[in-house]
């Protein structure tokens, strides 16, 4: 079963699930959640704008993981010192 969260995202022209979920989860990948949780736009690619969607109440993980990943990148290997 979808829980909402109660709010909901005024698309506007060009938007699609991918750029919604990027905007308000941070993550393409929940995409299909906001499918599933509005199925009556399921058929658009890219919204005309003025659609309204439905938010359903995810579980996103914090952004310690990019930290983790910036920390990473910056450390010089050993062999480049």
């Amino acid at each position: 079963m979808i829980e909402y969260s109660g709010l909901e995202y005024h698309c506007a022209a060009n938007d699609s699930f991918d750029s919604v979920a990027l905007e308000i989860y941070g993550d393409e990948s929940y995409a299909p959640d906001l499918m599933n949780a509005n199925p009556r736009y399921c058929g658009l690619t890219v919204f005309d704008g003025g659609e309204v969607l439905q938010l359903p109440e995810l579980d996103v993980p914090e952004d310690d993981e990019d930290e983790e990943e910036a920390a990473m990148a910056t450390t010089i290997a050993p062999w480049k010192e």
